[in-house]
């Protein structure tokens, strides 16, 4: 049982340094915590059975270390915003390209059908049509 714990607790707290060096280093805080955890069992069984704990105090090291670069890092690094008027005009173009596309639309005419043929469709015939014969209709990637 103490291998087990000695080798999660190693295995996490590598873990840890890697992720805390990286840019997402608040993430080392949670294979830290474990680490502590795994560590705290594995020193426990090994103060019981009286074995070394060289091993264990090297998991403590580095979950250690890891946890002080992690929370400089935290601290210290101040968030930047990028450039925020870049990507608004881009919207305002889209916006304004998607405007002109359904601007040269036809609505007069959508796949043959004309608007005068719709308007004489009532309402209570369109409520009779059953949606699982409508999912049953093959249609072909030429008809759209």
């Amino acid at each position: 049982m103490k291998k087990a714990l000695t080798i999660l607790a190693i295995i996490s707290s590598i873990l840890a340094v890697i992720l805390s060096v990286l840019p997402l280093s608040n993430l080392a805080f949670i294979p830290a915590i474990g680490s502590l955890i795994f560590g705290l069992a594995a020193f426990y069984f090994a103060n019981k059975n009286n074995q070394p704990k060289h091993t264990v105090q090297l998991a403590f090291l580095l979950t250690i270390i890891a946890l002080s670069i992690a929370t400089y890092k935290s601290i210290f690094t101040e968030t930047e915003v990028g450039n925020t008027e870049a990507l608004e005009k881009k919207e305002e173009e889209s916006v304004e390209d998607s405007m002109e596309i359904l601007e040269g639309l036809d609505t007069e005419e959508i796949d043959g059908i004309e608007v005068e043929e719709l308007d004489g469709i009532e309402t209570d015939e369109l409520e009779d049509v059953d949606t699982n014969e409508l999912d049953d209709l093959d249609i072909e990637d030429e008809d759209l």
